[in-house]
């Protein structure tokens, strides 16, 4: 036994080592994004995608999906293709629900999520050029996609926003 030790005691610290590094000293992300309140109608609750993107538009990170998750028979699922931007890039490939990332739609207001550097794949980005993306479409709606750039340097804190004008209202992200 006390030869297995020193090995299990070698590989515990070499598991532990990368930790130091400095990509996974990575912050935390936070995106507050508003859904206007629209004098339509029929109003309904917006599906909303969001993710990192990197310089050349492909997905770092799908950071959220919001839908109708507890449509009976998985009927909601039907409607994600709305989101064609993301359904593009990332959404074909996916198997709804994806676990950590689909949720419940949102209604009009001001909402924030917060997304864990390690378990959304923040804490591998290299440092280099990024938009936070947010798609937003509506039945008997509209369809609107907001890019936020913003330089990634690995490590530090980051603030930056944009705005949508219809199904999107202030987007904007930090990183602590």
């Amino acid at each position: 036994m006390s030869n297995k030790m020193p090995t299990l005691l070698s590989r515990s610290l070499m598991l532990t080592l990368p930790l130091a590094s400095g990509w996974a000293m990575a912050a935390d992300l936070s995106v507050k994004f508003d859904l206007p309140q629209l004098n339509v109608a029929e109003y309904h609750k917006p599906y909303v995608a969001i993710w990192i993107e990197r310089a050349d538009q492909s997905v770092a990170s799908s950071l959220a999906l919001l839908y109708d998750v507890k449509k009976k028979d998985n009927a909601g699922e039907k409607w994600v293709k709305d989101l064609r931007t993301w359904w593009r890039k990332a959404g074909r490939e996916a198997t709804l629900p994806i676990d950590g990332v689909s949720g419940a739609t949102r209604a009009a207001g001001s909402h924030t999520m917060n997304f864990n550097a390690a378990r959304n794949g923040l804490d591998k980005l290299p440092a280099g050029e990024y938009k936070l993306v947010v798609e937003a479409a509506r039945e008997a709606g509209g369809r609107e996609l907001v890019k936020v750039p913003f330089n990634w340097a690995g490590k530090g804190k980051l603030a930056a926003n944009a705005a949508g004008k219809e199904e999107l209202g202030a987007v904007s992200l930090q990183i602590q």
